[in-house]
């Protein structure tokens, strides 16, 4: 596939892309918005990794405990857009004057801020926790959750490079949430395990040979799953009256 890989800072990337200099990125929802690059470039995927928080952090032992007590204050972060609509919105609710808190702007170490005096509180990233613990701060409010997304120029010089790369991400994305479901069932319970297994648009149906003693028709049946659900279907697959109930990781697939 002829496509050029650019790696760049993640809080650059909505910019190239929203301006048409590249077709698609990766990066974090968190920095699309900080940005404010929404009306330039199209959110085509939640990636589900680099899973975070942005929030309020204060110091743990000190005098504050709730959001509005920071009005007013100084709050130090790299994300200054997304801070100061936060507080804005707060200051409203509050009813307080707005712009009346001090959003300043540190590249990095924010968490030491607050330490050494530079700011009364903090607007950070938090994925574990483990640095602000480490800093002495304590999270008293989230601004959003994040994660990794995809995408995509709203003028892209490539298209159809863009929709085929796409559904590529699409189809791994369906590949790691979802497993293929086959069991065997008399044909008088259909209505009932489907109702367990609709598939993703509906299932798979085909007929088996009769054998010697059975009494009524069987079909095998396949059908996609929610990884995180297998375990409780097959149970309940199991209760219904199905049998040979088979479970397959899928590799790849186009959805």
């Amino acid at each position: 596939m002829p496509v050029a890989l650019i790696f760049l800072p993640a809080a650059d990337i909505p910019t190239f892309v929203g301006e048409g200099k590249c077709d698609l990125g990766i990066t974090g929802l968190d920095q699309v918005m900080e940005a404010n690059m929404f009306d330039s470039v199209l959110d085509l995927l939640d990636l589900q990794f680099g899973k975070c928080k942005l929030q309020v952090q204060v110091p743990e032992e000190g005098e504050y405990n709730e959001p509005a007590q920071l009005i007013g204050k100084k709050i130090v972060t790299s994300f200054t857009k997304l801070a100061a609509d936060y507080f804005e919105d707060l200051e409203k609710t509050c009813g307080a004057s707005t712009g009346n808190t001090t959003i300043k702007y540190v590249g990095g170490s924010v968490e030491a801020s607050v330490a050494l005096g530079v700011g009364d509180a903090i607007v950070d990233l938090v994925e574990s926790g483990e640095t602000m613990k480490a800093a002495g701060l304590k999270a008293i409010s989230t601004v959003l959750t994040t994660s990794a997304h995809l995408i995509s120029s709203k003028q892209p010089r490539f298209p159809e490079l863009v929709e085929t790369i796409f559904s590529r991400f699409q189809g791994i994305m369906a590949a790691n949430s979802y497993v293929l479901c086959n069991y065997n069932a008399p044909r008088s319970i259909v209505p009932d395990v489907l109702k367990i297994t609709p598939g993703r648009r509906s299932a798979t149906i085909s007929s088996l040979e009769k054998q010697p003693g059975d009494t009524e028709e069987w079909v095998a049946i396949s059908s996609m799953v929610e990884k995180s659900r297998i375990g409780h279907v097959m149970d309940e697959l199991k209760k219904a009256g199905a049998s040979d109930v088979l479970v397959f990781d899928i590799n790849n697939c186009r959805v």
